[in-house]
């Protein structure tokens, strides 16, 4: 997401660029990916001039947002879940402090947007392109698209292959 967000508005990049840009294993970041696409914050688009785009403004995503659209709700332990989830929560004095570590860490990772991170990450993006000598990872978007984005389902299991 925050090299998404590093990128020109309206561009996409190829999950082969993007995994090599990032170093994550093609086959990982096409699982991730899905899952960013079905919570409807990548977008993802077929064909030669296709790849992978955001599909919000990296200002209202935060690093939580991301979290949470690929591994769900913040859990840090089963006691927080709302409900019957342990018999001990009542009494336990351990449930005070899941309920206070759980409260800091999405107060830390809510507080920071994509966009703050993609700002920062700039100049280190810059020059491991021109160190690495991929490919610039930059596509233009095209005026009219010949496919619909990819919502998730066969078809982004298609796209993400």
């Amino acid at each position: 997401m925050i090299h998404l967000a590093g990128l020109a508005p309206a561009s996409t990049v190829q999950r082969s660029v993007l995994s090599q840009a990032t170093g994550v294993p093609e086959a990982f970041l096409s699982k991730v990916l899905q899952q960013l696409v079905r919570s409807e914050l990548v977008r993802s688009w077929r064909g030669s001039g296709g790849g992978f785009e955001l599909a919000v403004s990296a200002e209202s995503v935060s690093m939580l947002d991301v979290m949470e659209a690929i591994e769900g709700p913040t859990r840090m332990n089963q006691c927080l879940v709302d409900g019957p989830s342990c018999e001990r929560k009542s009494w336990c004095p351990g449930h005070g402090v899941w309920i206070e570590a759980q409260a800091a860490l999405k107060g830390v990772l809510g507080a920071v947007s994509i966009a703050s991170l993609a700002t920062e990450a700039k100049g280190n993006l810059a020059s491991l392109y021109s160190s690495h000598h991929w490919p610039v990872p930059v596509l233009g978007v095209p005026e009219s698209r010949s496919s619909p984005p990819v919502r998730g389902g066969k078809a982004a299991k298609e796209c993400g292959r």
